[in-house]
């Protein structure tokens, strides 16, 4: 070369040494900052991939956090109702005490109710005050609302609901007609007329035992029933008079409930006895004589069929009940509506409007990611039902008070009140120990994958990028010898001066 002006080979080590010098400057970058990509233009895919994945990270671990924070709620309304679950203990001791009255003063009762008074408005304290960070939990702050309850709906308890829009129609349909267990007895007049025998001697039992009861020729069956209702307590079976013959029936619904009749003495007038027909609440066309039933004449009632908002139920005798991911709901109907096939009406069962203890438990909000949990109240004025009463109505001055009071229906609405406690208690402790923890350990390991994915994405592999820095310091002192060489070369141009 014999040019100066432009020296072609400088210009080429100086954009090799500007590439190698940007080389190790990215190399020096991602080494210091741990990335493999630091800007956008990086990896302009990659970041986009990466920022995804980064915000997916926090969302889970919100999610996380919201599940750990959902276990501490539950578990202090779990600390209440740990509480009222032994105070209702002591209830059930107290009433089977006092029962005993022969042996108790009236101080003693007196006493007694004293106790229960005390613990009914503890019951109603603890309803109050258990509360996490100032919100009630147990006072039916996070209990359904409802609405436009149906007049055939008895009794009805949200435990979990989930929906989108204002409110939640609840519609029940009933497919097969709850059935109490019965029969019927014809003795072809109103009293017993013996054909063999001194006395008519049968058996009656039903689902909560058995009793044997003798009859002389010409007893009333009005006396005949009253007979056997006196022991209804004991046998679960009760007696009404109809035409020229007794019908007797469980006292209650359902396929765990059964009459039976077994004739062990004697015969008299009449078709005998025969068995309600399947489906229905009359007696069948096949009677069996008084004398043929020394084996015993037996009919098992029914369960409810039913459908909720199209999911078919499970039914214990007039409850229907279903627990799916967004409803969870337990309807109790009244005996006509629970023995008539359809809707139970036409504008559904009731409506739920709101309410419920809401929970997101996923990293994306919305409907699937969201846990709705009830929680009723458990105030005395609460516990039972409209059937049995409420829990309130052992206090002083009440009908079932320790006093004078009606011990049996108190034992029963503190069973009921029992029952209802222990299934709430049970409610949330299948929350903690299955959807919380199930969650808690799902979200983790999707932090953990996730987090995987971002990194192959976004670090920085420093094995790589130590040797892509170790080369470029080699080109970068290489270019800058040769720049060097490269800019010195012009001057051998001016030994052709001479």
């Amino acid at each position: 070369m014999s040019r100066i002006n432009t020296n072609v080979q400088s210009l080429i080590g100086q954009r090799v040494l500007g590439m190698n010098q940007g080389g190790l400057s990215v190399s020096l970058e991602r080494l210091s900052t741990g990335l493999k990509i630091n800007r956008g233009k990086d990896d302009p895919a990659g970041l986009i991939a990466s920022e995804n994945l980064r915000s997916e990270i926090k969302s889970i671990n919100a999610a996380i956090s919201n599940a750990d924070r959902a276990d501490q709620v539950v578990n202090i309304a779990e600390g209440g109702l740990q509480e009222v679950s032994s105070l209702l203990s002591e209830l059930q001791g107290l009433i089977t005490t006092t029962a005993s009255s022969a042996g108790l003063s009236a101080e003693e009762k007196q006493a007694n109710q004293l106790q229960i008074d005390s613990i009914l408005q503890t019951i109603d304290r603890i309803a109050s005050s258990t509360s996490f960070q100032g919100i009630k939990l147990l006072n039916g702050t996070f209990d359904f609302k409802t609405s436009s309850v149906a007049a055939g709906v008895s009794d009805f308890r949200v435990n979990a609901a989930k929906f989108t829009g204002s409110s939640m129609k609840v519609d029940l349909i009933v497919t097969n007609s709850a059935q109490q267990a019965g029969m019927f007895a014809d003795f072809g007049g109103s009293a017993i007329d013996l054909t063999t025998g001194s006395a008519l001697v049968f058996e009656v039992a039903g689902s909560l035992g058995s009793r044997q009861l003798s009859f002389s020729s010409g007893t009333n069956l009005t006396d005949v029933a009253a007979a056997i209702n006196t022991f209804k307590d004991v046998t679960g079976v009760e007696a009404t008079v109809s035409g020229n013959g007794l019908r007797l029936v469980s006292s209650e619904f359902g396929s765990d409930q059964f009459v039976s009749v077994k004739v062990t003495s004697g015969d008299a007038a009449g078709q005998g006895i025969a068995a309600f027909a399947d489906n229905d609440d009359v007696a069948g066309s096949t009677y069996t004589t008084f004398a043929n039933a020394g084996n015993g004449v037996r009919d098992t009632g029914q369960d409810l069929g039913a459908t909720i908002n199209g999911v078919v139920a499970t039914s214990i005798g007039k409850t229907a009940r279903i627990n799916t991911d967004f409803l969870d709901v337990e309807i109790t109907l009244k005996t006509s509506n629970a023995m008539q096939l359809g809707a139970v009406d036409t504008n559904g069962a009731f409506s739920i409007t709101g309410g419920g203890a809401d929970f997101q438990l996923a990293g994306r909000v919305d409907i699937a990611g969201r846990v709705s949990l009830g929680m009723g109240d458990v105030a005395a004025r609460k516990l039972g039902n409209s059937t049995m009463g409420y829990l309130n109505e052992l206090a002083s001055g009440k009908g079932k008070n320790l006093v004078d009071g009606d011990l049996d229906s108190a034992q029963k609405i503190v069973t009921e009140a029992i029952r209802q406690t222990s299934s709430l208690r049970g409610r949330l402790g299948a929350f903690q120990k299955n959807t919380i923890g199930a969650t808690v350990r799902s979200l983790g390991v999707a932090s953990e994958n996730t987090a995987a994915a971002q990194s192959v994405i976004r670090d920085a592999d420093f094995a790589s990028e130590t040797a892509n820095l170790t080369r470029s310091q080699i080109l970068v002192s290489a270019s800058t010898n040769i720049l060097t060489l490269a800019n010195s070369q012009p001057q051998t141009v001016l030994q052709l001066l001479g």
